[in-house]
């Protein structure tokens, strides 16, 4: 027979949140992953949006190497 015992840890919300936080991005951009994968035209931009414009532009730049694209904590300072 084996005996198991409970532990209690006391952990504040920002500690809390700090690792919930990474893994729920992960586990999101999982998932749009394997949307877009499955259902390209969930996210299908008309091509004369404005919108599509910009992602071509941010596209090329990035395969020429002109643009940097920051991280979160960067962005966000955390």
């Amino acid at each position: 027979m084996t005996t198991q015992s409970m532990q209690t840890v006391t952990i504040n919300f920002q500690e809390l949140a700090g690792v919930l936080e990474p893994l729920i991005r992960r586990i999101v951009r999982e998932e749009l992953t394997q949307v877009a994968i499955r259902r390209p035209d969930v996210f299908y931009l008309e091509p004369a949006s404005p919108l599509h414009g910009d992602m071509v532009e941010i596209l090329n730049r990035k395969e020429q190497g002109a643009t940097r694209l920051y991280s979160h904590a960067e962005v966000w300072g955390e």
